[in-house]
């Protein structure tokens, strides 16, 4: 479980650091795909790691199955944040 709990921190470490960078890009490329992109980060934040922190603390298993649904939302925002910085 504390494997689980680490993979979970690791992501939302890498996210929270592309949030910055979000935010940077926000202020040189007012675009709405860098707002999506952020949103998109925190929805992946939010499903992805936070599954992981539950299942982790709780053993609750179905947890791991929408673990793949914030992941998702992590290569959208990277596809929404890289095409708005490209343009």
């Amino acid at each position: 479980m504390l494997t689980i709990f680490e993979t979970g921190v690791r992501y939302h470490m890498y996210h929270a650091l592309s949030l910055l960078g979000v935010a940077w890009a926000a202020s040189h490329w007012p675009d709405s795909r860098v707002y999506a992109a952020g949103w998109a980060f925190i929805f992946g934040i939010l499903i992805f790691s936070g599954s992981l922190y539950l299942l982790s603390v709780t053993g609750i298993r179905w947890l791991g199955a929408i673990t793949p649904i914030g992941g998702v939302g992590f290569l959208i925002g990277w596809v929404l944040l890289i095409w708005a910085v490209w343009r």
